[in-house]
């Protein structure tokens, strides 16, 4: 191969999810590095299956945890893919990456935009504006980073990218139990990241966050319109998103299951965000 590659993995109290990651990254020609926080269940002993480059470093948070791994492991490869133990890997996705690392890539290239495909209750979320979602999970090493924000991280890329037409399976969870307790503790991060914006006068990121731009590659347009968002009312902006994902987005074709997905990711989700923003800024006057 001309190009070659590494895979850097997350893991935590993995095990039902690891093993599917791992058999769907195997059919790339490449080299897995697992970055463990301290698992007390079976993920390492699956792990050491696919690789021996298992590593151990503690969580602070997500973007600290991606941006150690892509900084401190040994990595050999010329490309990096960066995935999480709830990913797997599509078979058209695979085919594709071996096809493109199997001969020489534009040099002025430095990233890949992957598309992700949303596995919620065993039903793909196709509608609603949910796909597809695109990440640079694909960059040359030395050109990505991880953005240091708490929650809705985004990995940014120097220089040019091209977007990829195949996906990347998201199984964003293995029972609603769980799916509420991450969200709540996602919307806890994300309330206390947009009070800490609203507070700073001056933001400069020296380049290191995805900048909204309405013409720009499908993240900077997906970041404006966050933007965009943002900028409505607390708790009436939940229920103008969730209009449009529902129904003018056409959710509502996603049937019973996509119902509860985007009424607990487009609607309570959003507003439990707004709630917890109204309860610091209570708490920031009283103070």
């Amino acid at each position: 191969m001309s190009e070659s590659l590494d895979i850097i993995i997350l893991t935590f109290n993995e095990e039902k999810n690891i093993g599917d990651c791992l058999q769907s990254a195997a059919v790339l020609k490449a080299n897995i590095y697992i970055v463990d926080s301290g698992s007390t269940d079976t993920t390492l002993a699956i792990c050491q299956r696919y690789t021996q480059n298992v590593f151990s470093h503690p969580f602070e948070n997500y973007a600290a945890q991606r941006n150690w791994a892509l900084n401190n492991l040994p990595l050999t490869g010329t490309w990096v893919l960066n995935l999480d133990a709830d990913h797997r890997v599509t078979p058209e996705l695979a085919a594709q990456l071996n096809d493109i690392f199997s001969k020489p890539i534009d040099a002025e290239t430095n990233g890949f935009l992957i598309s992700r495909r949303t596995l919620f209750m065993g039903k793909w979320i196709k509608h609603g504006g949910h796909y597809p979602t695109y990440h640079a999970n694909l960059f040359r090493r030395g050109f990505g980073h991880c953005e240091e924000k708490l929650y809705d991280q985004h990995f940014k890329v120097t220089g040019k990218t091209q977007v990829l037409k195949t996906d990347i399976i998201d199984v964003i969870t293995d029972s609603l139990t769980s799916f509420i307790a991450r969200h709540n503790h996602w919307a806890t991060l994300e309330a206390q990241y947009l009070v800490e914006q609203q507070n700073t006068k001056v933001v400069d990121d020296n380049g290191k966050l995805v900048h909204p731009r309405l013409f720009g590659n499908p993240m900077e347009r997906r970041r404006y319109m966050k933007k965009r968002y943002e900028a409505f009312p607390l708790f009436v902006r939940p229920v103008i998103y969730f209009t449009v994902r529902y129904f003018i987005k056409l959710g509502f074709l996603d049937g019973k299951t996509g119902l509860v997905f985007h009424f607990l990711q487009g609607f309570w989700f959003r507003f439990l965000i707004d709630a917890k923003i109204y309860e610091l800024q209570k708490e920031s006057k009283k103070q």
